[in-house]
């Protein structure tokens, strides 16, 4: 059995975990990072996509809307590349709340966030497809973020200065040693193979997952699940981010991301971390909702359907309302319970994810008597070639503008060609993956569009196949495995044109391909 050894081993490959990887690995700390499926699997690849201002929680929890204010503008310093700074509009219609509209401003200004008051027609000016019943406007420093593009930029840099990246690579358990744990036991989902790692500090970053980690060292962390769901519209509905002032429900938020808008989110307790799905009736509840915001919605085409769960520490919650929760993260140091080297970090934005990758840093390091002060408050992330292909638009541009005649296109609702795949496969293999066609979707557009892989799928694959990365056996389970998590995304927004989609694909891969998903 092969064992490794680092100075701090971080569990979970989220936002959070790729941003420690950094943080350490600038102060000179050599680290591993073990995350049980890819880059993003949990609730950073499954959110708005949203940078938040800070509006959304002047309300009810004025802490955290501070942190996303002065969080937002560090990463459009340091990350800008990963940002569309769109801005965002706050509006009420007919029917809402009057005080919020009446508090908005001042509680926004008690935050130090800039607000503008906007007339009602000059707001329909600039988004016309508001509805008529509006009735206050306000306009904030939203803006859009690509969480892949900012966690692979984070863990590349990482990589780069002497981190160690484990993708599917789960942990089983630990042994506890004298003063905590000794060793962690994992084992590689791809191969089987179980190996160890001996760390002197362990994080325990795994958002969701992260009580089940704990309890495999025998700590009692109850995390609840709370799943929200959104839609991806196939065009993009907006030019800026759209919040409905009011109390958080249901389809409160558009966001504009690339050539598409996604529209959410619910919140429903789930208590199965295998069982995150959206659901029918979800979809039903935010397009009711979100048509009295926007009516176009309502006969807008929609291509997908995906959740995420909202990891929150269940000690932070007084009630039934997970809405009610802060939107702060916990920070737990597991010294108390007899683990001097055990850090938890949990709960949380997308967008504080740079703040609570450098608290736990700091407490990590003080332990571990590491002095190098956090410099990823200033310090620009690089950006690098095989992040920048989860753009929407990006291949389109650079291969229309130039292409060699071979390299055809293997994702055409996308325009990605074979030459992205290629970057795409060598990247993945440096970060000691297997290339396969979840792991190259997940990296760029492929699958993203309006057939959701109906046609680049198959593609893809035959490429990977051709290359000699598949075995005619291992190809056709990948193009499965594939589908059915493309299906279900499509199954709660099968209607209309989408649902027309749906039939032709799958007379193509079942009639044509014998392939039944």
């Amino acid at each position: 059995m092969a064992t490794f050894e680092t100075q701090v081993l971080i569990i979970g490959g989220g936002a959070t975990g790729t941003g420690l990887a950094r943080d350490l690995a600038l102060r000179g700390v050599k680290c591993i990072l073990a995350e049980q499926y890819d880059i993003n699997a949990g609730a950073s690849g499954a959110n708005h996509g949203l940078l938040h201002s800070g509006g959304r929680y002047v309300f009810t929890d004025p802490h955290s809307a501070k942190e996303c204010c002065d969080e937002a503008n560090i990463l459009r310093k340091i990350a800008a590349d990963c940002i569309e700074d769109c801005g965002g509009l706050f509006v009420a219609v007919e029917g809402d709340d009057e005080r919020y509209a009446a508090d908005f401003p001042a509680l926004c200004s008690e935050c130090h966030i800039p607000v503008k008051t906007v007339d009602v027609k000059e707001a329909r000016e600039l988004e016309p497809v508001l509805s008529e019943k509006l009735v206050a406007a306000f306009m904030v420093e939203d803006a859009s973020i690509d969480p892949f593009k900012l966690s692979l930029e984070n863990i590349t840099e990482a990589q780069d200065l002497g981190t160690e990246l484990l993708c599917f690579s789960k942990v089983i358990g630990f042994d506890k040693g004298s003063c905590g744990i000794q060793i962690t036991h994992l084992k590689n989902a791809l191969t089987g193979e179980e190996f160890t790692i001996e760390a002197e500090q362990i994080i325990n970053a795994s958002g969701a997952w992260a009580g089940i980690i704990a309890g495999l060292a025998g700590i009692p962390l109850n995390i609840l699940y709370s799943q929200g769901s959104l839609i991806i519209t196939h065009n993009r509905i907006t030019q800026r981010v759209v919040n409905r002032l009011r109390t958080s429900s249901n389809a409160d938020i558009l966001v504009p991301g690339g050539t598409v808008s996604i529209l959410g989110t619910t919140s429903v307790r789930i208590d199965n971390l295998d069982q995150i799905r959206p659901t029918i009736e979800e979809v039903d509840a935010m397009l009711n909702e979100a048509s009295a915001m926007i009516p176009a919605l309502e006969d807008a085409r929609y291509i997908r359907a995906y959740a995420g769960v909202r990891p929150l520490v269940s000690s932070q919650s007084a009630g039934g309302d997970d809405r009610s929760v802060g939107r702060g993260f916990a920070l737990l140091d597991h010294a108390a319970d007899g683990f001097d080297n055990f850090t938890t970090i949990s709960g949380g934005k997308l967008t504080t994810y740079r703040l609570m990758a450098e608290k736990t840093a700091d407490l990590v390091c003080r332990k571990m008597g590491v002095t190098e002060p956090c410099v990823t408050r200033t310090k620009p992330l690089p950006s690098n070639r095989p992040a920048k292909w989860t753009e929407p638009g990006l291949a389109p541009r650079l291969w229309l503008k130039h292409h060699d005649s071979d390299d055809i296109l293997l994702c055409e609702c996308e325009m990605v060609p074979k030459s992205v795949v290629d970057t795409l496969i060598t990247s993945i293999r440096n970060e000691n993956g297997h290339p396969d066609l979840n792991t190259i979707g997940l990296r760029s557009r492929v699958g993203k569009g309006a057939c959701q892989g109906a046609f680049c799928g198959p593609r893809v694959t035959s490429y990977l196949y051709d290359k000699e990365i598949l075995s005619a056996d291992t190809a056709i389970d990948d193009l499965r495995k594939f589908l059915n998590r493309r299906w279900k995304g499509q199954h709660p927004i099968l209607w209309d044109r989408q649902l027309v989609q749906a039939e032709f694909s799958e007379a193509i891969h079942c009639g044509l391909f014998g392939l039944e998903v």
